[in-house]
C-alpha cells in the first residue's frame, strides 16, 4: 500500500483509497467499518497527542503512576464530523473534519488500512487530501469552515456598498 499526502487541509480533508479491482459488499463492509471506528476513536478525543502518558512511560508499564491532572489540562483534541464511504469503480474516497485531534490520528489510520490491506482487501495506494481530477468533489455542508471564502466575497461587496453609499450621502450633502 503506498502513502502519499497532498495538499492538506484538517477540517476539509479527503481520504482516497485505490484498489486493484472494485470492492464487493464484504470489502466495503470492512473498509467502512474501520473508518467508523476510527472517527467514533476521534470524537471522543482518542487522539490527543498531548495526553499519551502510557506511551511515553515505554515498555515497563506495571504499576505506572497515571496523572488524572496531566489528562485533564491536555487541550481537547476532537474530529468533528465525517461523510459517507463514496464509491466509483476501482476508488473509495471518504471526507473528514479533523477538529483539533492531532495528526496522530492519521497514523492510527494509516496503521490501520495497511493491516486491513494485509489481512483483508488489498488497497494499492491512500492519499491523503488534495482532489482527484477524474472524480470531482461538491462543498461538504457539515465542514465547520466551509464557505469561508463566500462569506469573505460577501462582507467586500458590502464594505464596497457601503463606501459607495457614503460617497452619495456626502455628494448629496454638498449639493443641498
Amino acid at each position: 500500500m503506498e502513502v502519499r499526502f497532498r495538499e492538506f487541509n484538517p477540517f476539509n480533508c479527503w481520504i482516497w483509497m485505490r484498489f486493484p479491482h472494485p470492492l464487493g459488499s464484504g470489502e466495503r463492509g470492512y473498509l467502512e467499518t474501520a473508518f467508523d471506528s476510527w472517527f467514533f476513536l476521534g470524537k471522543l478525543g482518542g487522539f490527543n497527542a498531548e495526553n499519551l502518558q502510557a506511551h511515553e512511560e515505554g515498555a515497563e508499564l506495571g504499576w505506572m503512576a497515571y496523572s488524572h491532572e496531566a489528562a485533564a489540562s491536555a487541550l481537547p483534541a476532537l474530529m468533528h464530523n465525517m461523510g459517507p464511504m463514496e464509491y466509483q469503480d476501482d476508488w473509495a474516497r471518504c471526507w473528514v473534519d479533523l477538529g483539533t485531534s492531532d495528526a496522530f490520528a492519521l497514523d492510527v489510520l494509516i496503521n490501520a488500512l495497511g493491516q486491513l490491506n494485509n489481512d483483508v482487501l488489498e488497497i494499492e495506494e491512500l492519499l491523503i487530501g488534495g482532489l482527484n481530477d477524474d472524480w470531482p468533489i461538491e462543498e461538504q455542508p457539515e465542514a465547520m469552515f466551509a464557505g469561508l471564502d463566500a462569506i469573505d466575497d460577501q462582507d467586500e461587496h458590502a464594505d464596497e456598498d457601503a463606501d459607495a453609499e457614503e460617497e452619495d450621502a456626502s455628494g448629496n450633502e454638498a449639493w443641498s
